[in-house]
């Protein structure tokens, strides 16, 4: 049976934009396209929806996920931004995998977890990140100071630019760039890293997926014109932040499903999307 499938679009990417037409053309040679949408538009409503194509980048599809989760419905992103490392197929992988993906052949899928962060401040605010929380210092930029706690029991306090708590997936986003460990993503886990701390002891740590993790601000970087501290979900800001504000980092029981692209798998990304223990370069020895 083929399969009933929705595009979305990122239109602020030229090349997504441009193979809109190959991509609704392979759908519909083999499936059926209920329709087109960008990335930034009201949810079309179906009957039945059985894919939901991506085109655009990690960002891209890092929307839209949280956009579908409670739907169930499996998402493809066709990667049209700088790494690819989320969406997982090029426009070359679609057309030849095009048959199985939207004809009703085999989709292997992979179900992905997500946190689930709840900030007690000024505001309070209820979210959700397939990446990372991150509490970061904010402009001005001075050092802030955070105390931690895992599952009720006091933890570290922190000096620094702040703290990031990542899911597996997002252990190769801005959790490997502050130094913290890539984690595989069928591990049941969280990552605590912190930024910048002021101090050679606190090392990044892996905790179990059903660790609750909470955050507490001792001193913040002032709310004003400027900025100032604040939590970030998955890059984006969601609120200001400011001495004795909270926020807690748990699992969230949704999942998100994507389409594994079996021609590209996890290890082979990792090496080659990500440079993962590429060999030092080595002087040719011929003159």
């Amino acid at each position: 049976m083929s399969r009933d499938v929705l595009l979305i679009v990122n239109r602020n990417k030229p090349d997504a934009v441009g193979a809109i037409d190959e991509i609704s053309a392979l759908i519909g040679a083999h499936g059926r396209l209920l329709g087109v949408a960008g990335d930034d538009e009201p949810t079309p409503k179906f009957d039945t929806l059985d894919l939901v194509v991506v085109l655009g980048g990690d960002g891209t599809l890092l929307s839209q996920a949280k956009r579908f989760v409670d739907a169930g419905v499996p998402l493809l992103g066709v990667n049209f931004g700088k790494l690819g490392f989320l969406a997982e197929f090029d426009l070359p992988a679609v057309r030849e995998q095009a048959s199985a993906l939207f004809g009703g052949g085999t989709m292997p899928t992979r179900q992905v977890g997500m946190l689930r962060v709840e900030a007690r401040c000024a505001e309070p605010f209820e979210g959700n990140a397939l990446n990372e929380g991150v509490v970061t210092a904010g402009p001005p930029y001075r050092m802030i100071e955070l105390t931690i706690s895992i599952d009720g029991q006091p933890g570290p306090t922190i000096s620094g630019d702040g703290l990031i708590v990542s899911t597996p997936t997002g252990s190769t986003a801005h959790n490997v760039s502050a130094g913290g460990p890539i984690v595989t993503p069928e591990t049941d886990a969280l990552v605590i890293t912190p930024i910048a701390a002021h101090t050679l002891a606190f090392r990044p740590i892996v905790v179990s997926g059903d660790t609750r993790v909470e955050v507490t601000v001792v001193e913040a970087n002032a709310v004003d014109a400027r900025g100032g501290t604040a939590l970030l979900l998955d890059g984006r800001e969601c609120r200001r932040l400011s001495a004795g504000d909270r926020v807690s980092f748990s699992r969230d029981p949704r999942r998100v499903v994507f389409v594994r692209n079996t021609h590209a798998g996890y290890w082979t990304t990792l090496i080659g999307k990500m440079g993962w223990a590429a060999s030092p370069t080595r002087r040719s020895s011929q003159p």
